[in-house]
């Protein structure tokens, strides 16, 4: 299986970064008309070079300070560096730079080649090599090769091809844990095909039918194909140079710094708290409020910095921050990003992301956000998804939010969800995922409202449940009100009957004057038979004065409650005892009546006594009851 690694030049401008390219593959990675009259590389040049089982694929930055943001688009999903100096000029400021990138970028392997090799003497190329040492000196570079070369003669290209053949073989593949991820470095039209667009496939893999997702629009799109390096492909995987023909967008709505990304799964962001390292040699502190060039991906974005550790990061010293950045991004927990200043344009610092989808902060909450964020500076990653699902506090963090949030695929964010909640470092719900520590304050806050709502209603069943949902869980996803709820029912403190919730606890207790109150409306329904008064009329009747009714319709509440008065209609109530009279006297004439136990209303109306105005009601609440059933103009009376 053919592995592949991304190979990216770095140093100063006219050291040689695209001879050698050349020299190595036989191809030029200069593509524009001006790189070629003009002589020095301007935009990101490609090509590659197959050894065997192994795929370099070289990415060519410009290495004139004008153009270092071009080469920050380029350097993003490099494996390994070839750090250039040139033998006759030896250590310049763009190498330092250069350099400094790739150590802020997390840049792991590499090797210094000393280029044009052809121009000095012994003396001069020893010069060079020791301070080529002395440059890389405590970094990942320290005791990487250093090699002499020259593009010109071909001398020590061999050794610098198996040196880096060597190299690659130390870097792991690419991780599987993460979804498509596809920084766009440029965009073009091929006649006949349409929008094409390059980036370094940094995770993931693209074919031919893919529904992908452009980003930050959150436009869908379709892939045509795929290429790598000039080679159409069945699959271009991560870390391959990767051309992809979209279906349904116009090449001009596309442009560097976009992304493209597994369908429904990322989320643009424009705040988010990292960890940031500043420069030994950066010209000054990095300030809150300071405005900045943030280059993540192939993106170049400006924002403005919140120190929130400190008052400010000294020059070599790191700290945390939040980036506020004026236009939206792609950004993921890991991803490295590098800082320049504003104007002039300095790289100043360099960081990783710990929270891509951060809120603003408040001063109280400040060693609550530190203690969360050195979390996500951790490498546990139940350690991290603790972190990141105790930001959402009681609202919980769905599943899909933690993979917008991270870029592991669903299996992956499944798995060690499953971990954690097994481990009790974490509780799932039907997709959403919350802290025990949050759970239990809802449970408790839910039995506080309960305990609360019977002290002030004594009378009343219980609490409607949309009512606690409302008080406790406004701010809960609904999964989370359901857990809650369910979890305490399970353990018998609280009883749901349909809409009512009430501690397992609570009973209604009635005083003497309750009762007697109670009594009197409980004796007016039972003397008024199937004619009945509505409430205020039987208030009335029952003698309950003004001052006394609120409290009389609580205890009505109680005698419907109880099932000793019933509900036939809106505003018709009844007392048991006539309900049961009635339906003894249906069941007798079903029995008198033949066969057929029929019945009409005018029929209704004379076994019961009552006028049309009840007997309708009547017949309807029989037929909810399932005591009669409607047979066109008449009922059919049900066998008990």
């Amino acid at each position: 299986m053919e592995h592949s690694i991304i190979v990216g030049t770095a140093g100063h401008i006219d050291h040689g970064k695209s001879a050698l390219v050349r020299a190595l593959t036989g191809k030029d990675p200069d593509r524009l008309p001006e790189e070629k009259k003009r002589g020095i590389t301007i935009d990101l040049g490609f090509a590659d070079l197959v050894i065997k089982d192994l795929r370099l694929g070289f990415v060519d930055v410009p290495g004139h300070e004008r153009f270092v943001k071009n080469m920050l688009a380029g350097a993003h999903g490099i494996d390994l560096v070839a750090l250039v100096i040139a033998a006759d000029e030896g250590v310049m400021p763009q190498t330092r730079e250069h350099f400094d990138i790739c150590r802020l970028l997390g840049v792991q392997k590499g090797i210094v080649v000393i280029t044009k090799r052809d121009l000095v003497d012994n003396e001069m190329l020893e010069l060079v090599q020791d301070e080529a040492s002395e440059l890389v000196a405590g970094s990942f570079l320290e005791g990487a090769p250093i090699i002499a070369v020259s593009s010109k003669t071909g001398e020590g290209l061999d050794q610098l091809t198996n040196s880096i053949t060597e190299v690659a073989k130390e870097i792991r593949p690419r991780s599987t844990d993460f979804i498509t991820r596809l920084p766009i470095d440029r965009a073009f039209t091929i006649k006949g095909f349409g929008a094409v667009v390059t980036g370094t496939l940094i995770s993931g893999e693209i074919k031919e039918g893919d529904e992908l997702e452009l980003h930050p629009v959150n436009k869908k799109l379709r892939v045509r194909g795929a290429q790598v390096h000039g080679r159409t492909v069945a699959r271009a995987q991560a870390g391959q140079r990767t051309a992809v023909n979209l279906a349904g967008v116009d090449v001009m709505d596309l442009e560097r710094g976009m992304v493209l990304a597994t369908a429904d799964q990322l989320r643009p962001t424009q705040i988010m708290d990292a960890r940031v390292d500043v420069l030994k040699d950066a010209p000054r502190a990095l300030k809150s409020r300071a405005r900045v060039r943030v280059h993540i991906g192939a993106a170049e974005v400006l924002g403005r910095v919140k120190v929130l550790d400190a008052a400010e990061i000294a020059p070599g010293k790191h700290g945390l921050v939040q980036l506020r950045l004026e236009s939206p991004i792609i950004a993921l927990h890991g991803d490295r990003f590098i800082v320049r200043s504003y104007s002039p344009a300095h790289t100043i610092a360099g960081g990783v992301v710990l929270d891509p989808m951060a809120t603003k902060h408040r001063a109280k909450d400040n060693q609550a956000t530190f203690e969360r964020l050195l979390k996500l500076d951790g490498t546990e990653p139940a350690q991290k998804l603790v972190a990141f699902v105790s930001a959402s506090h009681e609202r919980g963090t769905r599943l899909s939010e933690l993979i917008a949030m991270t870029g592991w695929t669903s299996a992956v964010v499944s798995r060690e969800v499953s971990n954690a909640t097994r481990n009790h470092l974490l509780i799932e719900i039907n997709g959403v995922v919350l802290t025990p520590a949050n759970f239990q304050r809802l449970k408790d806050h839910s039995l506080q409202e309960l305990r609360l709502f019977h002290k002030r209603e004594p009378l009343s069943r219980g609490m409607l449940r949309e009512t606690l949902r409302e008080r406790v869980f406004a701010r809960s996803q609904p999964e989370v009100f359901a857990g809650v709820i369910g979890s305490l029912e399970n353990e018998r403190v609280i009883i749901v009957e349909r809409e009512i919730i009430r501690t397992s606890e609570h009973s209604v207790a009635l005083s003497e004057e309750d009762l007697g109150l109670q009594y009197k409306l409980e004796e007016v329904y039972l003397k008024a038979g199937v004619e009945t008064p509505n409430v205020d009329e039987a208030m009335t009747k029952a003698g309950i004065a003004p001052n006394q009714q609120q409290q009389a319709k609580k205890l009505f509440q109680l005698l419907l409650n109880s099932g000793r008065i019933v509900r036939v209609a809106n505003d018709m109530y009844m007392h048991q005892q006539a309900i049961a009279e009635l339906v003894k006297k249906l069941h007798g004439f079903a029995e008198q009546n033949g066969p057929e136990r029929l019945i009409d209303v005018p029929a209704f109306k004379e076994l019961a006594g009552v006028s049309r105005k009840y007997a309708i009601p009547l017949l309807e609440y029989f037929d909810r009851e399932r005591v009669t059933r409607r047979a066109g103009d008449k009922r059919l009376i049900l066998k008990p």
